[in-house]
């Protein structure tokens, strides 16, 4: 997630870099929670807690995970790069958000993009790089509002970026509904 981020960098790009790179990740790590266990195993899950709730429990622990790298990455980019005349506090809670409606966005692209809707490994791979390159630019998506908000406000030099008010809740509902679909899916097959 940090890998491009350099010291002396200004920090809104940084976090807006930071932010984008979490689309693909959450897609793959939802993919892989929700892939990972052996098929006896997730019968057994399944069977005790049901397959929809056992579906929901994976794509909550590979948000999780993305949440966690991300917020390891915003600290590392607030901690070496330069506000350059931006207000640290508000770059810090701009940088929360973002990374919130990115590892969403990447969350419902995941998703969609795994077992039951799309099975095999190859069609998922394939879908989940498409859907996080589609967040990245369709002018809908709120990964490319978070990331394009705290990009521009870097560029323009404006001292407190300042992201639209709904969209942490567009990017959770828009989570919430790709994994509805996905635990609908799952519970409809059994």
């Amino acid at each position: 997630m940090a890998i491009g981020i350099q010291p002396g960098d200004r920090t809104l790009d940084s976090l807006g870099y930071a932010a984008a790179g979490l689309v693909p990740l959450t897609a793959w790590l939802v993919r892989v929670c929700a892939t990972v266990e052996p098929p006896a195993a997730r019968a057994c899950t399944a069977a005790a807690a049901g397959p929809a709730r056992a579906h929901a429990a994976a794509l909550l622990t590979g948000l999780g995970g993305a949440l966690l790298t991300g917020l390891l990455a915003a600290a590392y980019t607030l901690l070496v790069c330069d506000p350059a005349g931006h207000a640290p506090v508000r770059a810090a809670l701009t940088g929360a958000v973002a990374v919130g409606v990115c590892a969403l966005t990447g969350a419902a692209v995941g998703a969609v993009c795994g077992p039951p809707l799309l099975p095999g490994r190859g069609l998922a791979v394939l879908g989940a790089g498409l859907g996080s390159l589609l967040a990245w630019v369709a002018p809908f998506s709120p990964a490319r509002v978070a990331v394009s908000v705290l990009i521009g406000a870097a560029r323009a030099g404006a001292p407190e970026p300042a992201l639209p008010p709904g969209l942490p809740v567009g990017a959770l509902l828009l989570a919430g509904a790709a994994g509805a679909v996905a635990c609908a899916a799952v519970a409809r097959r059994g």
